[in-house]
């Protein structure tokens, strides 16, 4: 005979209509249940075999069930379901609600409900059906969940038929694609991401199978708007912002040590070198190319091999050149700006990142601190409105509470089967004196307590005025509308997740960024797999990703440069190389942010 005393999970319908459903899936002893089913046997069915512990009533309840006029938890996200006759798709909002048991401290509400939403949309087995989907989280609360007292599932139907939307790609996956379509938006991308360094019609050509005449057709018109010009042996670069003060050398001047900087800012992307340069002060820019004689001037053989690009040669033979060194004044300190030159996001361009910045600091000996600024992904939270980091948001790179490093690079992952979980192989850095990222925590716990007051939104005002629209780039804030948070599912499908809603009690409004301290990860061993990545984000504490700047993170302790901190404006939820509109608007809440910690440093007296 059944123990009376078993603790099962019951499935109770507590409403429909013509477009929505809502079931209460409650824990309950086995007794009670059996005790509560008033409707007969014929309105109960008691689950046996691998179900074992599920029971479920067929028709909606109207027993006297414990009253709990809020959930403690709670998220929503939509399915886009596939008409099988049609081929049209139509979205369902699909909503959890969470009630835990009473010992379970408040804390730890929101990390439970948050493992097991990814358990159930997880990739690897997501139901495609209702039943599956009731199934999974009633098992999962059963065997995995069992802090959790109740969850109220609502599924509702919304009208009217959708484009699905496309998971966005990483700027590293459009750059698997050789065969990309020229445009003169993209042309211009690749100019702004080579910068210092100059590119040439015949090697955009060899990269990209582009045309040459049609690559000169749109040089042509992105010269005409002021947004591109040539150089002498054929190169073009991009006009930058406060072009005419820029001044072209062979070599850098020498600089009186009291103008030598003291804090070097590193920016990888066009759009942060902007960004960080709008608030500087009293600046100078100097651009020092490399000389290409006629004989000196590269070919379309140099780039092709047997009719095929040698991307070796292009990296050895351009990357690392040129530079581009701003110098200026952030409150009382001295600092340079550089822009990292690289096309693409292969290993080859990283290693000649971190060689430029190693020339950098041997540039600048008097360097003592090294911010590493621009965009990066965000790792969301998809039920705590704390921990949830979105688009415009700032993460400082910083220890969390059981690890020492601020930055991991991940150089492979492997699946466990038999444990059903990830190993990864890391490096791991951290500075040694830790002074930037203590200064990152009192700004983000200043802004917490008073958001309005803070400075680094008010450096963030000014960026956003002095610049408006620069060169064709819009830096004020999107649409918040814009920020769309998609998980993928498996087989091409996905999910918008709803963001978390903000406490009443919270002060804060929706369309002020905040600042996030916490670990920064890279890797393209898991940047291009969401669950990947959501397994790396787990194991390292991770709060954002960037695109591997651990070769100028090892450059950087190499030079003997003791402090360093890593800050990324959120652009996008992957690694923040997605050309999307939040990049400048990014670049400049990094920026700001960074304005903010310099001048909140004191000034040595040495």
């Amino acid at each position: 005979m059944e123990d009376q005393e078993t603790e099962c999970i019951v499935l109770v319908p507590k409403s429909k209509t013509a477009n929505s459903t809502t079931l209460l899936l409650e824990r309950r002893l086995n007794k009670v249940a059996n005790d509560n089913n008033n409707g007969g046997k014929n309105n109960v069915h008691v689950a046996g075999g691998e179900h074992h512990g599920i029971i479920v009533y067929k028709t909606l309840s109207h027993e006297n069930t414990e009253v709990i006029s809020n959930p403690d938890i709670s998220l929503q996200f939509r399915v886009f379901l596939k008409n099988a006759q049609t081929g049209a798709h139509t979205q369902e909002s699909r909503t959890l609600r969470f009630w835990f048991k009473p010992d379970v401290l408040a804390c730890e509400h929101s990390t439970i409900a948050q493992h097991l939403f990814k358990d159930v949309v997880c990739p690897a087995d997501f139901p495609k059906d209702y039943v599956g989907f009731i199934r999974k989280i009633m098992k999962l609360m059963q065997i995995q969940y069992v802090t959790i007292k109740k969850i109220e599932i609502e599924l509702r139907q919304l009208e009217g038929i959708v484009d699905m939307p496309q998971r966005p790609l990483s700027g590293d996956e459009s750059m698997l694609d050789r065969s990309l379509e020229l445009t003169e938006k993209k042309l211009l991308d690749v100019i702004e991401s080579s910068y210092p360094n100059p590119v040439t019609v015949p090697e955009l050509s060899a990269r990209y199978s582009w045309e040459e005449e049609a690559i000169k057709n749109h040089l042509n018109e992105l010269q005409n708007k002021g947004l591109v010009k040539a150089l002498d042996h054929g190169a073009f670069t991009r006009v930058t912002y406060d072009d005419i003060k820029v001044k072209i050398v062979k070599q850098m001047p020498t600089i009186i040590s009291a103008k030598q900087p003291t804090f070097a800012i590193i920016t990888a992307q066009y759009c942060e070198k902007v960004a960080v340069d709008a608030l500087i002060e009293d600046k100078e820019t100097y651009v020092r190319y490399t000389t290409l004689g006629d004989n000196d001037s590269l070919s379309n053989s140099e780039y092709k091999n047997n009719g095929h690009i040698t991307e070796k040669t292009i990296f050895t033979t351009r990357f690392g050149e040129s530079n581009v060194y701003t110098l200026g004044n952030i409150g009382s300190h001295r600092v340079v700006c550089t822009k990292l030159p690289t096309v693409g996001h292969t290993r080859e361009a990283m290693i000649a990142a971190g060689n430029t910045t190693t020339r950098l600091l041997g540039t600048f000996q008097k360097v003592d601190y090294v911010i590493l600024v621009g965009v990066g992904g965000g790792v969301p939270h998809y039920t705590d409105y704390q921990k949830h980091v979105r688009l415009g948001d700032v993460v400082v790179s910083h220890p969390a509470d059981a690890k020492k490093y601020v930055y991991t690079y991940c150089e492979k992952a492997t699946h466990n089967p038999a444990r059903g979980t990830y190993e990864f192989e890391t490096k791991d850095y951290c500075p040694t004196d830790t002074l930037l990222q203590e200064i990152a925590y009192k700004l983000k716990t200043q802004h917490d307590a008073k958001p309005g007051d803070s400075k680094w939104l008010r450096f963030l005002s000014e960026g956003e005025k002095s610049l408006q629209i620069e060169n064709g780039q819009d830096f004020s804030r999107p649409s918040i509308d814009s920020d769309k948070l998609y998980m993928c599912i498996g087989e091409g499908a996905i999910i918008e997740v709803a963001h978390p809603v903000a406490p009443d009690q919270d002060e804060r409004h929706e369309n002020i960024p905040r600042i996030h301290v916490g670990p920064i990860a890279s890797g393209r061993a898991v940047s291009r797999d969401e669950q990947l990545r959501q397994a790396f984000a787990l194991y390292t504490s991770a709060l954002a990703f960037d695109s591997e700047f651990d070769s100028v993170i090892e450059s950087v302790i190499g030079s003997c440069r003791e402090s360093f901190a890593i800050v990324r404006g959120i652009a996008d939820y992957r690694d923040g190389t997605k050309r999307s509109e939040w990049q400048p608007f990014a670049s400049m809440t990094a920026a700001a942010v960074v304005k903010a910690m310099i001048c909140a440093m004191e000034v040595s007296n040495t």
